[in-house]
């Protein structure tokens, strides 16, 4: 298990979600912080929100996913599903500063 992998997990639902742990924590701990998404059917397709990161089939997912990076949630390394992908280092980027701007750490 590493960072920056994609799992299903029971966010809110079964959905996609983002491990943004340390590698010191997900190798050492039970618990990981993880980031929710949500999976975009065709249908209900949209253009992602200023707190969101778009995942898709460079990730790993055959859909098209919003990750929302506004919100973790610490979940049990044993609670996480199959392993659906890994996040594309330039997206990692963009989820990095948009938690920093979600969060409104120090003011960024």
């Amino acid at each position: 298990m590493k960072a920056w992998e994609i799992y299903t997990a029971d966010v809110f639902g079964e959905h996609p979600c983002v491990l943004v742990s340390c590698q010191a924590r997900i190798d050492a701990k039970p618990e990981v912080v993880v980031l929710g998404c949500r999976t975009m059917r065709p249908a209900n397709e949209r253009e992602p929100r200023d707190n969101e990161v778009l995942l898709d089939g460079a990730d790993g997912l055959e859909l098209k996913s919003l990750c929302r990076c506004d919100l973790l949630f610490t979940v049990e390394k044993a609670k996480l599903g199959r392993r659906r992908g890994v996040v594309t280092p330039a997206r990692r980027k963009e989820i990095a500063r948009r938690i920093i701007q979600g969060l409104a750490i120090a003011g960024l």
